[in-house]
């Protein structure tokens, strides 16, 4: 099963997922660090998650990234039409099911962001 830690522990991810829901998007980047010899393993859970996350009311998208070199890192984007449903979606019975496949030693370092405005650079939501 995969392990929850927190990039920043000032913000605990599950204090945003909880957080209040301005109705505006948000996006999940979730890095994983795969245990050697286990990425096929993991791939094939994050498949049947996708699906699972791609038919809940409110997901927009999503891209999986592989690191290079060799790298056990994998890192997971989600854009959601706002918290709420992202909250329902990852708190639900059925994605808790399907997570608990994730190889052991897995760790994954979820956050939830929004786009940032940097005049002259990009834009925000």
């Amino acid at each position: 099963m995969t392990e929850l830690r927190d990039i920043d522990p000032s913000s605990p991810f599950l204090a945003q997922l909880h957080g209040p829901d301005d109705g505006q998007p948000v996006v999940l980047i979730e890095p994983y660090v795969v245990p050697d010899g286990q990425t096929e393993e993991f791939l094939a859970t994050w498949h049947q998650v996708t699906l699972f996350m791609k038919a809940q009311p409110g997901y927009v998208t999503g891209q999986l990234y592989r690191g290079t070199s060799g790298s056990h890192v994998l890192a997971h984007t989600a854009v959601w039409e706002n918290l709420g449903a992202l909250q329902q979606a990852v708190t639900s019975e059925e994605f808790r099911k399907i997570v608990r496949r994730s190889p052991d030693g897995t760790v994954a370092l979820p956050v939830i962001v929004r786009q940032a405005a940097v005049p002259g650079i990009c834009v925000g939501s």
